[in-house]
């Protein structure tokens, strides 16, 4: 385990519209307003064509093959992620979220494109004083936290 310290700055309010995508709205308003690290919850509804990443196709193979659920009609949504600077030192949110319908949940990654369904709810709390980033670990292709 790794770890470092933060402290809270701003918290910012948004409201999502309908068919705004959730991954792309955070990272550009995060972008506008200068945040390059920060908390994030969301709730709300995911339209019907939404995309999660729900894990990799075989756990430890050495190429590792994303698996991609499209979601069948909308969905309720709970997130949460973070915000720390890519390479380039662009915003990248990377956001978990349980989307269920009826009787049904399922869970993954937003990075593939969660489109709102009218309703959608985000929180972002700032983190100040604080240098960790996302680096490329060779051996897996992900962006790493770095801290």
């Amino acid at each position: 385990m790794k770890y470092s310290q933060a402290n809270l700055g701003r918290i910012l309010v948004v409201r999502l519209e309908d068919k705004d995508t959730l991954h792309v709205c955070v990272e550009e308003l995060a972008k506008k307003e200068k945040i390059e690290r920060a908390a994030v919850i969301a709730i709300g509804g995911a339209d019907k064509g939404s995309k999660l990443v729900v894990g990799p196709k075989e756990g430890r193979a050495e190429k590792i093959e994303p698996m991609v659920k499209v979601l069948e009609g909308v969905h309720e949504i709970a997130a949460v992620g973070t915000i720390f600077p890519d390479v380039e030192g662009n915003p990248k949110l990377h956001m978990h979220a349980s989307c269920g319908r009826s009787d049904d949940t399922i869970t993954g990654c937003v990075r593939e494109g969660v489109d709102i369904w009218h309703i959608g709810e985000v929180i972002i709390f700032e983190l100040t004083g604080n240098d960790a980033s996302r680096k490329v670990d060779e051996e897996t292709g992900f962006e790493l936290l770095s801290v």
